[in-house]
């Protein structure tokens, strides 16, 4: 979840698509014209240890627009796939 934060708020978009499932992912990830991400707090983790398959992370991400601080908040399950974990999916909050 880190790590995926880490790289929309960097630009590498490259990364967060291969880190997506491919069952779930879209066909291309865009950047968001005019957001600034400033901040990611893991509210809740869900299993996601070294033996498990499926683990979940609730977090908060803070974000700028040009005219406004704004908050997303969301519960996100990610499978491991090949060894390593991926985004499934998310419920908003």
């Amino acid at each position: 979840m880190r790590s995926r934060y880490a790289a929309y708020a960097t630009g590498r978009l490259d990364y967060v698509f291969r880190t997506w499932h491919p069952r779930t992912r879209p066909v291309d990830v865009e950047p968001t014209p005019g957001v600034t991400w400033s901040g990611l707090e893991v509210l809740r983790t869900e299993a996601g240890g070294t033996d498990d398959a499926t683990g979940t992370v609730e977090f908060r991400a803070s974000y700028r627009t040009s005219d406004r601080e704004h908050v997303l908040q969301e519960a996100s399950r990610f499978e491991r796939r090949a060894g390593r974990w991926v985004y499934v999916d998310g419920d908003v909050s």
